[in-house]
């Protein structure tokens, strides 16, 4: 059963109020609590490490397949999982792991996840992170991602940590062939004593492939963010890296973008921004009625959609 910690994280992480439709699995404290599987999504538990293995059949339209990870006892967990995205299928995949710490113990969950990715398929992979809880121990998330992207393939990322995760290290890693596209749009917020790490490294290898991503922050009090955003272009290629972030308080911000042409045919462009909420915005929005710290909130939450 769900009690309600559960569904609450569930509604943080996956956007669900209830168990989903179609495909699913949701892993709670460890262990499997509940999986469905349909005609073209399969889920199978991985028989030599914790895991499962999603396996989507080749030209599944319009499906979804939900695999969330909740806490809500201090514990370290650790998952491998395994997606075949089956060729000219197009497919929402919903991740995320929300965790609720109430002891003054550490309570952890590493993800490593691979995606492949077959010819002409198109994925949206989705992964928010949240924790919560009044306990003095820690929450802490360190997710590793591996993506190979066939030819004509299409890979979308939406990366989001907006709450309550003491301590995050992300490495995403891909790879992409002839013609492959990726998008990535990553939004972190960190506070109080908080520290993150994002470490983005895109192989652009075929001609013709394209990769766009996109980071946007925010640090406040004396939390800790560092991005590594690296673009490698071997081949006819376009690339464009973005990183912004607004800075508070005694917060730390460090961008390292990288980009690095190995042929004459690779476009690629970095940018890197890091600054304080500009005064003239506060003031519009004061002069509308609103209170500094409204005005504030309100600044941060359109930065961060």
């Amino acid at each position: 059963m769900l009690n309600t910690i559960d569904k609450r994280l569930l509604k943080e992480v996956a956007d669900l109020h209830e168990i989903p439709q179609g495909a699913y699995n949701i892993r709670k404290n460890g262990e499997k609590h509940s999986r469905n599987t349909t005609a073209n999504i399969d889920i199978q538990t991985k028989e030599d490490k914790p895991g499962i293995n999603i396996t989507i059949k080749p030209n599944t339209k319009n499906e979804s397949v939900h695999i969330p990870v909740i806490l809500s006892e201090s514990m370290e967990d650790l998952v491998y999982n395994t997606f075949e995205i089956g060729e000219y299928s197009n497919v929402v995949i919903v991740a995320g792991c929300g965790i609720h710490n109430s002891t003054n113990e550490d309570s952890g969950h590493d993800g490593v996840h691979e995606f492949f990715i077959r010819r002409g398929a198109k994925v949206k992979y989705i992964e928010k992170h949240f924790g919560d809880g009044s306990g003095g121990g820690k929450r802490v998330l360190n997710p590793t991602t591996i993506i190979e992207i066939e030819e004509d393939g299409t890979a979308e990322l939406e990366l989001v940590q907006i709450e309550g995760v003491d301590s995050t290290r992300r490495d995403t890693i891909v790879r992409l062939h002839k013609n492959a596209r990726l998008i990535v749009s990553e939004r972190l917020l960190t506070y109080f004593d908080q520290t993150a790490e994002s470490i983005i490294t895109v192989e652009l290898l075929g001609d013709g492939s394209t990769a766009q991503v996109i980071s946007r922050s925010v640090a406040k009090d004396n939390s800790k963010q560092v991005f590594h955003l690296n673009m490698r272009g071997h081949c006819e290629c376009r690339g464009h890296i973005q990183c912004d972030s607004i800075i508070m308080h005694n917060a730390q911000v460090s961008a390292i973008p990288e980009i690095s042409a190995l042929n004459e045919g690779a476009q690629l462009v970095h940018e890197a921004a890091i600054g304080r909420i500009a005064s003239e915005q506060l003031t519009k929005l004061m002069c509308l009625g609103l209170t500094e710290q409204e005005a504030e909130e309100t600044i941060l939450q359109g930065f961060l959609k």
